[in-house]
């Protein structure tokens, strides 16, 4: 899954450490990450970068195989080596931890700008040295990361699986049902509610299955596998899903995505693993 860099070595432990000149330097414009344009694509050192630029909103991000990752919070000027690229498009570049270590980048740039300022007392936040934190020196209030637990089901038909489109994404292949965790539930009961809400069908017998960090949506997906209990019919409301049909393992659909928790799923089932 997207992940998955074994051999590669991905370490996210803060330190406070200050950036040198062969460190990688990530730099985030949206879904977009500077990096190097030619067959061997990387990260520029900030060597590279700052012969170009006077800057120090440097923060360290995380190591790669012993490379330390530092991240600009300012949008650093395209050079003629180094442009913006969209960050899922690397999915399928070497080396491959490229498009998980761009990901990670864009979540923390999103968390620093959304943070600037104290939500409680308006006054500028200020970086923690001993952890991933922000503070505020005045009123002593304390922000860490944003991560939004959002649940995959799989809902199982003895031989069938369910699949579904949604409604309101760009993605309009078939998926699992999915949905945020809300205030006060367990994992359980998510599950149950979303499967409610979206096909209108009562699960039991709910299994974890794995879990994965997706940086695009701030989020951590909790996946986990439930059987159909009572009818099998699915009623939609048309606000979520366009479509839910259950299919049986020879009938599901090939999907090109191979690095989502969503895949991960499908093909277990189809392959009788799970």
């Amino acid at each position: 899954m997207f992940q998955d860099i074994a051999p590669h070595n991905f370490n996210i432990s803060y330190r406070d450490w200050k950036p040198q000149n062969h460190d990688y330097l990530i730099s985030c414009n949206d879904n977009q990450v500077l990096i190097c344009q030619n067959e061997n694509f990387h990260f520029p050192t900030i060597s590279d970068i700052f012969q170009y630029h006077d800057s120090n909103q440097l923060v360290y991000l995380f190591e790669i195989d012993g490379h330390r990752c530092f991240l600009s919070l300012e949008r650093l000027k395209e050079t003629e080596k180094f442009k913006y690229q969209d960050i899922r498009s690397l999915t399928n570049r070497q080396p491959n931890w490229l498009c998980f270590g761009s990901a990670i980048a864009m979540h923390l740039t999103r968390w620093y700008q959304n943070n600037q300022f104290c939500g409680r007392c308006t006054h500028r936040m200020l970086p923690k040295e001993n952890e991933r934190a922000l503070h505020c020196p005045k009123c002593n209030s304390v922000v860490y990361p944003k991560i939004n637990p959002v649940l995959i089901v799989a809902v199982t038909n003895g031989e069938k699986l369910l699949l579904a489109k949604n409604t309101n994404t760009a993605y309009k292949n078939y998926g699992l049902i999915s949905g945020f965790m809300e205030v006060g539930e367990t994992l359980e009961d998510t599950v149950k509610r979303e499967v409610k809400e979206e096909v209108g069908l009562t699960v039991k017998n709910i299994r974890y299955y794995k879990s994965q960090p997706w940086a695009f949506s701030e989020s951590v997906l909790i996946g986990f596998f439930a059987e159909v209990e009572g009818s099998d019919e699915p009623f939609l409301d048309g606000n979520e899903l366009t479509e839910a049909k259950w299919f049986s393992r020879e009938e599901l659909p090939a999907f090109d995505s191979r690095f989502s928790l969503t895949w991960d799923m499908i093909e277990s089932f189809r392959f009788r693993e799970i």
